[in-house]
């Protein structure tokens, strides 16, 4: 049987109307600015998150608990459905192992029921892009042990690119040195990194100048594409989407993808990433 629901993290940065129309689970991370909270059905708008970012506020974020997690995890399996988690990176956040414990909790509870959880090692729209891909072979019949063990084999595949404006996020999220943070400021460095097959987000190289880190996203997508099929990509962004345009742009006269779909990268990641980050998803040979 496919008829079971497939339940994400909020930071797989996809529209809400992606949600409502393949009926997906979606579990809200929240973050606070200010002190004040913001996530799920009380969330800021998120132009106006990265214009109070550009001011200097800083926002700090929260993983999805263990009991909103068995909450929402409950309420599908009171209904008699079957539930196929794909979680945020275990390497980024805690979500993933909160809700893998209240699954477990739960299917001892539900014995007659299915809860898979899966560790995307995913971040933004690459998470997104792997939840695509289930939704895909789920309409297409797929049973849900079948998909989950799919899921382990290729999630792999699914590459993330990443460029930053400001390296002055990623010193504070402790991944560059403040001495590296300012003199790359100073000579224009912007860096490219990746999430590598941990789930972490790492560096790969450094480039001079915007559009050359821009350009390197897609120069990258083209080592590692041959042999994959890549009908569909997609490119996040930190407000920032003439940027996310230019690199789709590459990517269409490069490689000749149409279907290229864009959208904001979600203030639990843009927290750490800035304004101005580009972020470009694909699958590839490997990460």
């Amino acid at each position: 049987m496919s008829d079971y629901f497939i339940s994400t993290d909020s930071t797989y940065d996809m529209p809400e109307s992606y949600r409502e129309e393949h009926n997906l689970l979606v579990h809200p991370l929240f973050y606070t600015i200010n002190d004040s909270v913001y996530g799920g059905e009380h969330d800021m708008d998120i132009k106006e998150f990265y214009a109070r970012l550009r001011k200097g506020e800083i926002a700090t974020t929260m993983a999805t608990n263990l009991e909103d997690a068995a909450a929402r995890f409950r309420a599908v399996l009171e209904r008699g459905g079957d539930i196929l988690h794909i979680g945020f990176s275990s390497a980024l956040s805690s979500s993933y192992n909160n809700a893998a414990v209240a699954a477990a909790e739960l299917q001892k509870e539900f014995p007659e029921r299915k809860i898979r959880c899966i560790d995307s090692l995913c971040a933004s729209m690459g998470q997104g892009l792997l939840v695509h891909y289930a939704v895909q072979k789920r309409a297409e019949g797929m049973p849900i042990d079948e998909l989950a063990d799919w899921l382990e084999e290729n999630k792999l595949h699914f590459c993330h690119q990443f460029t930053v404006d400001d390296l002055h996020f990623l010193q504070r999220g402790g991944r560059i040195s403040k001495t590296v943070a300012v003199l790359g400021t100073m000579i224009n460095v912007k860096p490219v990194l990746h999430v590598d097959n941990e789930g972490r987000l790492v560096p790969l190289k450094n480039v001079r100048g915007r559009r050359k880190a821009l350009t390197a996203l897609v120069d990258n997508m083209a080592e590692q594409i041959p042999g994959f099929r890549n009908d569909t990509i997609f490119i996040s962004h930190g407000d920032c989407e003439e940027d996310a345009r230019f690199v789709g742009k590459l990517v269409s006269e490069r490689f000749g993808i149409t279907d290229i779909r864009y959208n904001y990268v979600s203030p639990t990641i843009g927290s750490h990433s800035g304004p101005g980050t580009v972020a470009l998803f694909f699958v590839g040979k490997e990460r």
